[in-house]
C-alpha cells in the first residue's frame, strides 16, 4: 500500500478525526479521500479507522449539501460600531 502523507500528518490527520461529531467525521473522511486518486477511500478509511461505507455515505452528503452563506451571527450581531469623535479643531 502507497503512503501519500508522512506519518506526522497521518497522526493530526486521526487526532483532529477523532475530535468531529459523527457527521463531521464522514465529511472530513469523504473530503480527504477526494484528494487521492484511485483507493483513497480504501487508504483514508484505514488511516481514520472508519468503515469504507462510511466514507462514501460523507461523499453522499457533501454533494446533497446547501452550501450555508449566511454567517453564524444574526443581523445585528457582534462589537458594535463606536462614534467617530467630532473634531473640534477651527
Amino acid at each position: 500500500m502507497s503512503f501519500p502523507y508522512k506519518k506526522n500528518i497521518e497522526k493530526s490527520m486521526k487526532k483532529f478525526y477523532d475530535s468531529l461529531c459523527e457527521k463531521n467525521k464522514r465529511r472530513y473522511a469523504a473530503i480527504e479521500s477526494e484528494k487521492l486518486s484511485h483507493g483513497g477511500v480504501n487508504y483514508i478509511s484505514a488511516l481514520l479507522e472508519c468503515d469504507p461505507k462510511t466514507t462514501r455515505q460523507g461523499k453522499k452528503e457533501l454533494t446533497e449539501l446547501e452550501l450555508d452563506i449566511t454567517g453564524i451571527r444574526q443581523p445585528g450581531g457582534g462589537r458594535k460600531k463606536r462614534p467617530l469623535p467630532l473634531n473640534t479643531v477651527e
